[in-house]
């Protein structure tokens, strides 16, 4: 079923959830997740088989704070990072989930397009001899003060940075994803008609030992490399990623900014190398819409979340092809 309709990674950023100056109440996630699900109905109505990933800073640094309330107010023992990035999944998956079924239930498209909505935890393999393991730098979490930073780090080996914002942060490693564990499962449910949400937060970071056994491991993968790597592995035709940035920009922030609007993949590798995209903005998305032309993909396209139709129609956003 649905074979021969092109398919669409649609990679939302932390905004699909929780806009700037929402407070993170249920209700505001609802609210969010909802906006998203109408836009992703639409894309099904379209005749599009759709892939949804997400990202979960935010919320990895709220399951953080949980956590170390817990832990200093009734000495509940804080749990992993990667239990908290499995946390995250089931939750923004919930949400998303649920808001497909009923947008896509009220369109009439369940039978005959859409056999249903299922989230997968998703398990990602990272090297364990990875550089980003030794230089730890992706931000999570609270801030504290370097007293406090000091003591985490004694009792619990946690890693601390100052934070260019102001105090203390835990960092962790970022390392660079290989493959989702679970992408057959993703690729067969794909291809049986049901809308997959997968790979949440760039997938629980994973290693194999010489027996290919799985573990868990202290990290964050980046949500939009991560989505590169499943739409490549699943020959995804269209690899959208959702910001909060209507495109990208040569020169972002200055009086020389210039938009960019359609770039083949050389292009943008020349510009990446030459430092035009932050590391912790622009850069990732940028990387990944690389790879995924390089890797086969026909179309790479970085968007506001609130264009995200307009642009997949390529009146906006930014657009890297192959060559």
């Amino acid at each position: 079923m649905g074979k021969s309709r092109k398919l669409v990674v649609v990679a939302l950023g932390g905004n699909a959830f929780q806009s700037k100056g929402d407070r993170g109440t249920p209700q505001e996630y609802w609210a969010n997740a909802y906006k998203a699900a109408e836009f992703i109905s639409k894309l099904i109505e379209e005749e599009y088989n759709i892939v949804v990933t997400h990202g979960n800073g935010p919320q990895v640094g709220i399951i953080a704070e949980w956590m170390m309330l817990g832990m200093k107010q009734k000495d509940i023992p804080p749990m992993t990072l990667d239990i908290a990035g499995a946390m995250s999944q089931g939750w923004l998956g919930y949400l998303l989930q649920q808001s497909l079924y009923n947008k896509l239930k009220e369109k009439g498209l369940f039978g005959s397009r859409v056999k249903g909505v299922v989230t997968i935890v998703t398990q990602t393999i990272v090297k364990s001899d990875d550089p980003a393991f030794k230089d730890p730098t992706k931000y999570i979490g609270p801030w504290y003060d370097k007293e406090e930073a000091d003591k985490l780090s004694r009792e619990l080996g946690w890693v601390f940075k100052p934070d260019p914002r102001g105090g203390y942060r835990r960092v962790v490693p970022s390392p660079d994803p290989v493959i989702q564990v679970e992408i057959d499962a993703i690729k067969k449910l794909v291809e049986d008609g049901y809308v997959v949400i997968a790979d949440g937060g760039g997938g629980i970071p994973v290693v194999l030992n010489e027996k290919g056994m799985l573990s868990g491991v202290e990290a964050v993968i980046d949500k939009d490399l991560g989505a590169e790597r499943m739409a490549s592995a699943l020959k995804a035709n269209i690899l959208l990623i959702l910001t909060d940035i209507d495109k990208a920009y040569l020169n972002y922030g200055t009086p020389q900014q210039k938009p960019l609007d359609v770039l083949k993949a050389s292009e943008a590798l020349e510009y990446y190398k030459q430092g035009h995209f932050k590391p912790g903005s622009m850069g990732p998305k940028i990387l990944a819409g690389i790879r995924f032309v390089q890797n086969g993909g026909e179309l790479a396209i970085i968007a506001h979340l609130e264009n995200a139709y307009e642009a997949l129609k390529g009146k906006t956003g930014t657009r890297i092809i192959p060559g």
